[in-house]
């Protein structure tokens, strides 16, 4: 056993020593999640391996030029751009990183079998982006796994903010999902305020464990928003109206109250 282990053992066993078992369970667990951590915390690195093409060597960014000159322009300006560590470490790190080695590539002219596509391959994305990999596990999800939507389709890899229409350009970000789900996009007459602040607001885009991908289930949505007021004889007002007898029919769109969720031509309280 490494001296910095044995030392920490002897440490918690020395303390633990005498105490009720409830408290040896719990702090035994913590203490171990301690020592693991600092087992881990002896890496001083972290390497992820780029897609390999069998036979491919790497060209670097420089090669992508040649035929793509707009797209290897706007990268400066790119999310993924600030990535890049500057200096010899990374000379062949860029583009490269995405769509693997380009010798072959590029010796064939620009062959499209001799690169691989991040829009075709997932899991391209997914050597980083660990937890978008597990959300696109979960019960509800957009259909990236099956291939029928890419991570291209949302985000813009080679030009400006990875996330479209992130920060204060909230109809941009709208506008992203409205390309799929135009019936959702409106315009209407009476807007649901939420649309104000972006689809995301009630959905999580790469998956959830709710239907629909909501970030909540049932009034819980709602309710994030909404605010609700609980009196002493156990009624439940939701702005000014009673809701005690609404909220156990079921969701707050799905219970005959609120069905044009996302807004309403006639009515400012989206019933229909």
């Amino acid at each position: 056993m490494k001296p910095i282990l044995k030392h920490k053992f002897f440490q918690i066993f020395s303390w633990l020593k005498g105490r009720p078992m409830q408290v040896l369970l719990l702090s035994l667990g913590m203490s171990l999640m301690g020592v693991g951590m600092i087992s881990c915390a002896s890496l001083n690195r972290v390497e992820i391996a780029p897609p390999q093409i069998a036979g491919a060597t790497y060209a670097g960014s420089e090669s992508c030029e040649q035929c793509h000159q707009d797209l290897y322009r706007d990268f400066k300006t790119a999310t993924h751009y600030h990535l890049k560590a500057p200096g010899d470490n990374a000379k062949d790190i860029g583009c490269e990183s995405c769509h693997g080695p380009g010798s072959l590539h590029v010796e064939s002219g620009g062959t499209l079998d001799t690169i691989i596509n991040p829009r075709q391959s997932p899991q391209v994305c997914f050597q980083c982006h660990l937890d978008k990999q597990a959300e696109f596990h979960l019960p509800s999800h957009h259909p990236v796994l099956e291939g029928r939507v890419s991570c291209g389709d949302c985000h813009s890899p080679h030009k400006g903010s990875m996330i479209m229409g992130g920060g204060t350009e909230l109809m941009s970000q709208n506008e992203t999902c409205a390309k799929c789900h135009t019936r959702q996009f409106g315009p209407f007459v009476f807007e649901h305020e939420a649309m104000r602040e972006g689809c995301t607001m009630c959905h999580n885009p790469h998956g959830s464990v709710n239907a629909r991908m909501l970030v909540a289930r049932n009034a819980t949505l709602c309710l994030r928003c909404h605010f609700q007021q609980q009196t002493a004889n156990g009624h439940i007002y939701i702005s000014s109206q009673d809701h005690t007898s609404f909220l156990p029919r079921g969701t707050c769109w799905s219970a005959g109250c609120h069905e044009a969720i996302h807004g309403s031509q006639v009515n400012d309280h989206l019933r229909f």
